[in-house]
This record gives structure tokens, sequence and C-alpha cells, in this order.
């Protein structure tokens, strides 16, 4: 579906941004849980040792915590807080109440920016190692990066595990940027989480076309911020993302029902 007259979309287009979970790289609760998993059984090795379980479980609690706390003033989650959160409980530091929240300043004081470092590495390693790099997508951002400018927009709480999955996953050459929440301090849907995309992009917000799996970050977001948007339908109900589906606060211009459509709908 497009709002665009037949054949029009594409010259319209300028750019193309894609959300990276599971619209450009699938990401199943199996491969997260494989990560999480290694990232708290390595830290609680090298930083304590700690019983692995307990760790595992402060981690879960920040976790939930930190969304609890950010997402409803969209604002992302920050890995590197909930390492110090996780490592100040382990070494003591009393968890607060229900309803209160951390003294951040007084929790860093229960470890060295050395291991939270070193956790943020481990978490990056270990997604790297996990999750697969389709192989078509590389192809298909080659051959679009000669029409179009390229880049990702996408909600993550660690911008560099998705600069390094682009690295090593050969697509770097094609994209303009990588906008991710946890730099820009932001989360989709919010508008500035879109104009410091623009600005990054170096394209009028008319002429930029996003693609995403999510409803309301994407969709919604998108066209919020005068962009077009493309939505591609989420294909597995075993994603860990919260996902939203489609309503009457948006239309989207384009539908795919695979994200290789998006080649032949620009043709």
């Amino acid at each position: 579906m497009t709002d665009a007259p037949p054949g029009r979309l594409s010259e319209a287009v300028r750019t193309i941004s894609f959300d990276f979970g599971n619209t450009l790289v699938p990401v199943t609760r199996a491969d997260l849980r494989v990560v999480v998993g290694l990232t708290t059984a390595e830290v609680a090795r090298r930083c304590g040792p700690f019983d692995e379980g307990a760790f595992a479980q402060a981690w879960a609690e920040e976790r939930d915590r930190q969304f609890a706390e950010e997402v409803p003033r969209m604002r992302e989650v920050d890995l590197a807080q909930r390492s110090i959160r996780v490592l100040a409980r382990m070494r003591g530091m009393p968890v607060p109440a229900a309803g209160s929240t951390w003294d951040d300043t007084a929790a860093a004081g229960y470890s060295t920016p050395e291991e939270v470092g070193f956790a943020l590495g481990t978490y990056t390693a270990s997604f790297v190692a996990t999750v697969r790099v389709p192989p078509e997508v590389g192809p298909m951002l080659q051959r679009l990066a000669a029409r179009f400018a390229l880049g990702i927009c996408s909600n993550w709480p660690l911008a560099a595990t998705i600069d390094r999955f682009v690295e090593v996953a050969g697509w770097k050459p094609h994209l303009t940027a990588v906008v991710v929440s946890e730099r820009v301090g932001t989360i989709k849907p919010d508008a500035r989480f879109f104009r410091a995309a623009e600005h990054l992009l170096g394209t009028s917000p008319s002429m930029i076309l996003h693609v995403g799996d999510d409803w309301a970050a994407d969709i919604v977001g998108a066209k919020g911020a005068g962009w077009l948007a493309a939505y591609l339908p989420a294909e597995t109900s075993d994603s860990p993302f919260p996902v939203s589906h489609g309503d009457d606060r948006a239309r989207e211009d384009l539908r795919l029902e695979r994200l290789s459509d998006i080649e032949g709908a620009l043709a």
C-alpha cells in the first residue's frame, strides 16, 4: 500500500533508513537468552567471582527496573548503568525499595571503569558471536546503495553492538549513518530521535523512507516526523522485543511481506 501515486514513491525517496532488530537482523528470544547468559556468566567470573545465578537474577531485575523508569520518558536504557547497579548489588550496596531510585553516583563507587567496560565488551562480543548475519542483506544493501543513501535507525541499549555487527557483516561501506537511541538519548517514536537522524543522514524528512517492524516506534514515529514509512510486520512471535501492530494513528506508505520486497517496490 502506498500514499504516493503509482511509480512515484521511488522518485520521492533519496534515503532509506532501516530498523535493526527484526528488520535487518532477525533476533530471537533464544538468541538474546544466549547473549545475556554469556555476558552475565563472564562478568560474574571476572569481577567476582560471584554466584552466576544470583548475578543473572540481579541483571534481570535491574533490566526490568530500567525499562519501567526510562521507557515512559522516551529514554533508552543504559547497559553501563545496569552493569554498575548489578555490581553494586553483588558487592553489598542495598537495593532500592520498590518505587525508589538508585543513587548511581554511590553505586559507581562499587566498581571500576575497566569492569564496566569489560561487561559492555562482553555483551557486544556475545551478540556478534550468537546472532546470525542474514546472507541476503549485504548484497541487497550494496544494490540499493547504488541509488539511495542508506542508514540504520534503531532503538538499542548499546550502540557499539550495532557498530560491531555492521562491521563484521561487511555493511559499513553501504551506510551513510548508524543512528542508535543509546547515542541519541531518546527512543523511537520520539520526534527528537528522528530529528537527530535527519541531521546525521543529511536528508530532508520528506525524502527519507524508514523501514521497520514495530508500528508505534517505526511507522507512527516516522510519519509523525514527516518521513515516509514502510511497514514490515514482524514475522515471528519468538521475539524478545515488545512489538506493536497497526492502528489508526498513521498510515504506512508501503507494506512489505519480506525485506527483499523493498527493491521491487522502489524499482
